[in-house]
């Protein structure tokens, strides 16, 4: 199973989940791909992401976030020891969320979401203050992301495998020549033994 948890007001129409989904199609591997509209509780964003892996046969499991799913994907990584790619991930959102508290337009298909001050406190929760087995990660930073500093992630993100594109945004307008390397990654990933789930 590929895993995909989408950013912030973002959705599973996203363009780079849309790309990888594309992706995977065209290799005819569309039953790998789960993408879910992700609450806008963290701890319901989390438990919701762990009852799509329950409820799936039993099965490798990489997680790819973006933004603010790249920290989620950090916290399931670190409690159940599945490979991670993290896309220009967010490092510290209960900080970067505070402007954002209230109603908040999500970005595709209309419709809102209303951020309250709980939420911080969940994200707060789910942090996770330095990662274990870095080879179980690939960070993919953009020196051009607009929203998020890249200098973060790579200090949150040591030893990991590590992409830095020079320039770009915040979306990764240029995803499409890195999928297949993401793809490569998760399959990598998957042919491995499981790791053992870390202590709680």
């Amino acid at each position: 199973m590929i895993l995909y948890l989408h950013g912030f007001r973002s959705s599973p129409r996203s363009f780079k989940a849309c790309v990888l989904a594309e992706r995977l199609a065209e290799l005819g591997r569309s039953d790998e791909w789960c993408c879910p509209m992700l609450p806008v509780s963290p701890f319901e964003t989390i438990a919701l992401a762990e009852s799509l892996v329950a409820a799936a046969p039993p099965q490798p499991v990489t997680v790819i976030g973006s933004s603010l799913g790249g920290y989620f994907a950090t916290h399931l990584a670190e409690k159940h020891g599945w490979p991670a790619v993290l896309l220009n991930p967010a490092v510290v959102p209960q900080r970067d969320l505070s402007q954002y508290l209230g109603e908040q337009p999500l970005w595709h298909g209309g419709g809102s979401i209303v951020v309250e001050a709980r939420h911080l406190d969940e994200l707060r929760a789910l942090g996770v203050a330095s990662i274990t087995r870095p080879e179980r990660y690939y960070l993919i930073a953009a020196t051009g992301d607009e929203v998020l500093d890249y200098r973060e992630m790579l200090a949150h993100y040591p030893g990991a495998r590590t992409r830095v594109i020079e320039g770009s945004d915040h979306a990764i307008s240029e995803f499409p020549q890195y999928v297949d390397d993401v793809l490569a990654f998760c399959d990598q990933m998957n042919a491995q033994p499981p790791a053992p789930k870390q202590a709680a």
